[in-house]
């Protein structure tokens, strides 16, 4: 949603420069979706613009009602990006998933688009969102995981691992209140043991780690937040124990 500024707009080059962090740093993946303003235009340029465009692996999503009008959203996306092909489309928050669904998967076959998924962001959700995951063939599902919000560890994750489905994990800092909450506290002791310098760090490195989990998806307009993010890509992750003390220095300190 950080990619949604007009055309002209001064935050341009930050976002160019979030694109080339993120791209310099071997990161490639990009989300977006119609319900995010001008972010699929603005994204599509800005990886038209930069070397080798097609070096990456986009994201986007269906989101409305009914057939004709899904089809033609994702139309639209794809004039927007700038591509012929689409690595991943999902049905947001689960809206009209079936009617989507059935489009999807002639997609794939036609080579439209190379995954498909669907993707949702709250706990309340996840009832629908299991029934969905047992029920259909998928490649992604996209959902909420942090170290404040790990509901997603009772069924939906190992579901995930059991039936072959990627996970990308979206709001990795809480909505941004659980990394404005520890931003104030020192990193502890740990931190260096795993390479850490910050704790968005720390808090990616903890989702990375989960076994289920394929790719962590934190969204920023800021360059120099998307070069903290890119260093947890890096050097150690924590493991299962120093994971289980993570969580219980954080729900002892609540």
């Amino acid at each position: 949603m950080g990619f949604d500024i007009g055309a002209e707009s001064e935050k341009l080059k930050a976002l160019a420069d979030v694109v080339r962090t993120l791209r310099d740093a071997g990161g490639k993946v990009f989300d977006s979706s119609p319900m995010y303003g001008r972010a699929e235009a603005v994204l599509g340029d800005l990886l038209a613009a930069a070397p080798d465009p097609e070096r990456t692996f986009i994201a986007t999503k269906v989101w409305t009602r009914g057939r004709q009008a899904g089809i033609a959203q994702m139309e639209r996306s794809f004039a927007l990006l700038r591509v012929k092909r689409i690595d991943l489309m999902q049905v947001h928050n689960l809206l009209d998933w079936e009617t989507h669904l059935g489009t999807l998967r002639r997609w794939k076959q036609d080579g439209r688009i190379r995954y498909l998924g669907v993707t949702h962001y709250t706990a309340s959700a996840y009832d629908e969102l299991e029934a969905v995951m047992r029920k259909e063939t998928l490649d992604f599902v996209q959902l909420n995981y942090s170290l404040d919000d790990r509901a997603a560890e009772r069924k939906l994750l190992p579901l995930a691992a059991d039936r072959g489905i990627a996970i990308l994990v979206n709001v990795p800092f809480g909505g941004g209140g659980l990394l404005r909450r520890l931003s104030s506290r020192p990193l502890p002791d740990w931190a260096g043991e795993i390479g850490c310098t910050s704790w968005a760090q720390i808090l990616l490195k903890f989702v990375l780690a989960e076994p289920a989990v394929t790719c962590v998806i934190p969204g920023t307009g800021n360059p120099a937040h998307m070069a903290d993010n890119c260093r947890a890509g890096s050097g150690t992750l924590p493991d299962p124990a120093l994971r289980k003390r993570i969580i219980a220095e954080w729900d002892a300190s609540r």
